[in-house]
This record gives structure tokens, C-alpha cells and sequence, in this order.
């Protein structure tokens, strides 16, 4: 299994998991997040945009890949990635950089599964 589909896969049971339960308050939290990045007055490109580099700065690592493999389904190319590694990395400083590493990685993967 690559990464991906173990990061998806992972994600998948546990939401399902902790959404069974059944808690207002925590059903609410996803709602808005979903609600979030659906278009509005910023179309949802940008809002993945905003949703990596904010996640980067914040060094939140599964928030990376799953604003990746989002940015990745909506058509980025690696130079629009890269740039928003970029303004990252300057909002962040260099503590950013391990996670860029790993957000590079990852990067990476998503493209291998377009070949």
C-alpha cells in the first residue's frame, strides 16, 4: 500500500469511527470544515491553497496530505504546490522546512499515480 492510500485509508475509518459516536459538537466541527472549502467568494482552488500553506505554517502533517491530495484532485501543478511551499516556508521560517520534506514526498507519491 503507498502512502496515499494508506493516508486515506487511515483517515476513512477513523472519521468514520469517531462520526458513529454520534457527538453534536464534533459532527458540527467536520460540517464546518466541509462547509469551509466549498466555493464561495473565493473558489475552492484558492481555499486549498490557503488550507496547505496555513496547515505548513502550522506544522500539521496529516493536515498537509490531505490539502495535497485535495490540491492534487483539483488539477495544481507542481509549480503551483511549490509556490505555495514557498510562501509557507517564509510565513513559517526554516522550522517549516522538515515538514516541507515531507510534504515534497508526498507531493511526489500523488504524481506517481497519475503515470
Amino acid at each position: 500500500m503507498n502512502k496515499v492510500e494508506e493516508f486515506n485509508d487511515y483517515r476513512s475509518r477513523m472519521n468514520e469511527q469517531i462520526l458513529s459516536d454520534n457527538n453534536k459538537v464534533i459532527k458540527r466541527i467536520f460540517n464546518l470544515d466541509t462547509n469551509t472549502y466549498a466555493a464561495g467568494a473565493l473558489d475552492e482552488k484558492t481555499k486549498e491553497l490557503m488550507g496547505l500553506s496555513c496547515s505548513m505554517v502550522l506544522r500539521c502533517d496529516d493536515c498537509v496530505k490531505y490539502h495535497l491530495g485535495k490540491c492534487h484532485e483539483l488539477g495544481f501543478t507542481k509549480e503551483e504546490i511549490y509556490e505555495a511551499f514557498a510562501v509557507a516556508n517564509l510565513v513559517g521560517g526554516t522550522i517549516v522546512i522538515p515538514h516541507l520534506r515531507r510534504a515534497v514526498e508526498y507531493w511526489d507519491e500523488l504524481e506517481s499515480l497519475d503515470q
